[in-house]
């Protein structure tokens, strides 16, 4: 698949959001076929090429659809790992600068990652929070589970402040058994705090990453008027200058992101950057070689 099939705002136009994290999936493992370095991708599903004699019934057939290669699916059996995904559903989620608002690339994330951990026979669970938790799917493996997944990342909309005390607080009671846990977020508060509040969950033996999602204009703004800027949450504003946002502001923020980056490498967690104007399958990509130690 090229890589314009997988930009966020060609995925906006496609309807269902189904469709779209298997349009994600299918697209990065077809990556990974082209890729020298498939063999990280082996914790999901080992893949081989089809030989005369292979058994037909167990090719991959939306991947040769779209590569015009056989490929079989060896899964290890069944490996009983949760993947939860927790998604950001406060108001400041809902800011956007071009097609894509942060709240449905998040969806997009949330959609794709659980979908991919359900093609490797995991276990899924999702989480939607704002400053409470306003919805919540077990993780499980049974039969319909990705469509009560996709009906709740569905539902998720813009709601309140952030608030990641009392959620997470929550997530540690719901989460008893350990397994791999995603947090899906803009991150607008001090890394301390998001550190703090979301450490716990790996003191019981989850493997937790941090998907930290901004609009391009939140990194480096293009003003070129003074212009009074609200805040989403809070309602408070600020006038800001074009000198300020071509300045100051981009180092603050450069210097909030490495903070979140290196408390959470220092803490056992996982981290990357996920921009909304951003392939779809880069953030695939990234999730795996956290997940194998490369990051």
């Amino acid at each position: 698949m090229e890589q314009r099939f997988l930009n966020p705002s060609v995925l906006a136009a496609i309807s269902g959001l189904e469709l779209v994290a298997k349009t994600v999936v299918d697209g990065f493992i077809s990556g990974l076929h082209r890729s020298p370095d498939f063999g990280f991708s082996q914790e999901f599903a080992e893949y081989r090429a089809y030989a005369p004699g292979d058994d037909l019934r167990h090719v991959d057939w939306n991947v040769f659809a779209r590569t015009e290669r056989a490929y079989l699916k060896r899964y290890r059996g069944e490996t009983n790992t949760l993947v939860t995904v927790l998604l950001d559903a406060s108001k400041s989620m809902a800011f956007s600068s071009h097609s894509v608002p942060k709240i449905d690339y998040a969806r997009y994330i949330a959609a794709s990652l659980t979908y991919l951990a359900h093609h490797q026979r995991d276990a899924i669970g999702v989480v939607v929070f704002d400053d409470e938790v306003r919805d919540y799917v077990p993780p499980s493996g049974r039969q319909g589970q990705m469509a009560r997944i996709l009906h709740a990342i569905e539902r998720a909309e813009p709601g309140t402040r952030t608030d990641f005390a009392k959620p997470f607080v929550l997530c540690q009671d719901l989460l008893r058994r350990r397994g791999i846990v995603v947090v899906v977020s803009d991150f607008w508060e001090s890394p301390e705090t998001v550190i703090r509040t979301t450490e716990p969950l790996r003191f019981r033996g989850n493997e937790l990453v941090l998907l930290h999602v901004l609009d391009p204009e939140e990194i480096r703004p293009s003003l070129r008027e003074p212009r009074i800027l609200l805040d989403m949450e809070t309602g408070d504003s600020l006038q800001v200058t074009p000198e300020y946002a071509r300045h100051e502001y981009p180092a603050r923020m450069e210097a909030h992101i490495a903070g979140l980056r290196s408390k959470a490498q220092a803490a056992g967690i996982g981290y990357f950057l996920a921009v909304t104007n951003r392939a779809l399958d880069e953030c695939l990509r990234e999730y795996l070689s956290i997940r194998q130690g490369r990051m």
